[in-house]
């Protein structure tokens, strides 16, 4: 029976081709001591991680664009006050930090490539290797927080933030977890939350941001898509790397954190309005189910106190704790 190629084996091998040169066959080969054959092989494996290596006769292989793989040791260092950890493949960076013990927490996790991410409402995450910042972070309060459902906002200027260090001023959000940019999405968040015995509350806040993306998932994603190299160039402003976007996103996540179980939502509230999007345009609410009542049409007003949507329809203010924002341009 053949063996399975470990992940070692063809990590390394991305890491050879990382720099989006070509490199010859011949040389690949040699330096992982194989023949031409098993080369082949984990090349085609490679394709599972949705990285599309190019073979040219007489150049041998070659990524279409550089990859900056994560450096463990390096995001440790720079936030010591969190248990990080970087997987090269799992199926969901949040399924993994919400099956891990609560005793580590605040931990984070953080991919190469997802083959199951997932966004609200069971949506598909599409995560190639490299390609994405997909990281999520576990964090246990001894109290329920307050303001909990205004806490995906907060984590929504927390990447503003983060994304701004990056150079990236152009950055917007959309309610409740949508991160965009002239009206395509950039990223998004996710977060779960379990309730804990003592009346403790643990929260996993799942982020993911694009980076090179290729052309062509939209269908998946459900949206138009912009990715952080193509923002950072319209503006003029060099690209980011995947390490220091994710440092930043972890010092900011742990500031978040650590202070929202005293201040809730209300420090972040005013930041939260400037970068609001849909404030005082049309737009469409679906709110699932049937009949009348299963979408709504007016002025978004902004969120009050705990996160909700306020949209005025008709003369009336409707209070929206959850549902689909559609931006009518």
């Amino acid at each position: 029976m053949a063996q399975a190629l470990s992940e070692t084996e063809l990590l390394a091998l991305v890491d050879r081709l990382a720099d989006g040169q070509w490199h010859s066959g011949e040389d690949l080969a040699a330096a992982s001591g194989i023949s031409r054959a098993a080369l082949a092989k984990r090349v085609a494996k490679l394709a599972e991680w949705q990285l599309a290596v190019e073979a040219r006769q007489g150049l041998g292989y070659r990524l279409p664009q550089p990859i900056e793989r994560l450096d463990p040791a390096r995001l440790q260092a720079a936030v010591p006050q969190l248990r990080v950890q970087v997987l090269p493949v799992t199926d969901s960076t949040s399924t993994q930090v919400m099956a891990a013990s609560a005793e580590s927490d605040p931990q984070a996790v953080l991919a190469e490539v997802q083959t199951a991410g997932r966004g609200r409402r069971g949506r598909q995450w599409v995560s190639p290797f490299g390609a994405q910042l997909a990281l999520s972070l576990a964090w246990s309060f001894d109290a329920m927080p307050p303001q909990l459902g205004a806490l995906p906002l907060a984590v929504g200027v927390i990447c503003a933030n983060a994304l701004r260090q990056a150079g990236l001023d152009t950055v917007g959000l959309k309610w409740p977890n949508d991160i965009l940019v002239d009206g395509r999405k950039l990223g998004g968040i996710l977060l779960e939350h379990r309730g804990e015995a003592g009346g403790g509350c643990r929260i996993v806040a799942g982020i993911g941001i694009n980076l090179d993306l290729p052309a062509g998932p939209d269908a998946q994603i459900g949206q138009p898509f912009i990715n952080l190299d193509a923002a950072l160039a319209a503006i003029g402003r060099p690209r980011c790397g995947r390490n220091a976007l994710a440092i930043a996103l972890l010092r900011e996540l742990h500031a978040l954190f650590e202070g929202y179980g005293r201040s809730g939502f209300a420090p972040l509230a005013a930041r939260w309005s400037e970068l609001d999007v849909t404030r005082d345009r049309i737009v469409h609410i679906f709110r699932g189910g049937q009949g009348s009542d299963a979408s709504l049409e007016g002025y978004a007003r902004g969120v009050d106190a705990d996160g909700a949507l306020i949209v005025e329809s008709d003369g009336q203010r409707h209070v929206l704790h959850s549902g689909e924002v559609s931006l009518r341009l």
